[in-house]
């Protein structure tokens, strides 16, 4: 790749990067680790219900094929899950790339 290709992509980082913390920053106030837990317990409550959903057809099926309204709580369960997922992951990108600020896990900094 040119040199010119990879200062345009450098300049592009940059000024995503920056765009991103702009608009992003300023509607969240810093997070800390204690403010996550809450997020993390929803997801796990989420998955939770996904793989009992499962689990609980194949206990009441497991000789025949699911009835159509055992999929379809079984998809609106992945559904919710995945799409808790997502937004999890989101905002996990968020904080890598340091769109966002976050408190210190360490006191004093």
């Amino acid at each position: 790749m040119p040199i010119s290709n990879n200062r345009l992509l450098l300049e592009l980082e940059k000024h995503r990067r920056e765009i991103n913390r702009e608009i992003i920053n300023p509607q969240f106030p810093e997070l800390a680790l204690a403010d996550l837990k809450p997020l993390l317990t929803m997801v796990a409550h989420a998955r939770a219900a996904y793989v009992r959903e499962l689990l609980d057809i194949a206990n009441v099926s497991s000789n025949s094929v699911p009835s159509q309204d055992q999929i379809n709580h079984l998809r609106r369960c992945r559904e919710t899950f995945e799409e808790l997922v997502t937004a999890a992951n989101a905002l996990e990108t968020v904080i890598q790339r340091d769109y966002l600020d976050v408190k210190s896990s360490t006191p004093g900094h």
